[in-house]
């Protein structure tokens, strides 16, 4: 019976979570943290940007997030709703730094193969935005050991 429980409770949680938007909480904590990172974009590159962060789940799960052109060009970052439900810290403490630097890449005009990606440049970025992992991309087997607190 309890085995029964806890499955409808795990199941009306996951529902819960894909039919709502994310908590005010949450919404906040990334507000803020797009705002620190765009002062540090100030202070340490000269860029005044504004760069949206639209959480959607139209991107597909294996992504934790994206910075792109739009159609009108201008540089917006997507980070995946999803995502969100496994761990929302290191969603802005993790990937939106990250997306960040690729974000401040486009603003430098910074489109050449070499240094396209996670190239040296894109990593110095990062870490300047207090990035953490700029070393590489995000990595699925992230989740049990660097993204939950406890396993750590």
């Amino acid at each position: 019976m309890t085995s029964l429980i806890l499955l409808v409770a795990v199941i009306y949680n996951d529902f819960t979570f894909k039919n709502n938007p994310l908590s005010s909480t949450l919404l906040q904590k990334i507000e803020h943290k797009k705002l620190y990172l765009q002062r540090l974009s100030q202070i340490k590159y000269n860029i005044d940007l504004n760069i949206p962060v639209i959480v959607t789940d139209q991107i597909p799960d294996n992504l934790f997030g994206a910075a792109h052109y739009t159609k009108t060009n201008e540089i917006q970052i997507i980070l995946n709703k999803n995502r969100f439900q496994e761990n929302g810290e290191y969603m802005i403490d993790y990937v939106l730094p990250h997306e960040y630097a690729h974000a401040l890449m486009f603003a430098l005009g910074d489109f050449t193969r070499e240094n396209g990606g996670h190239s040296l440049r894109w990593q110095k970025i990062c870490l300047a935005l207090e990035g953490k992992k700029c070393d590489r991309y995000v990595k699925n087997n992230d989740i049990l050991f660097d993204k939950v607190p406890y396993l750590k």
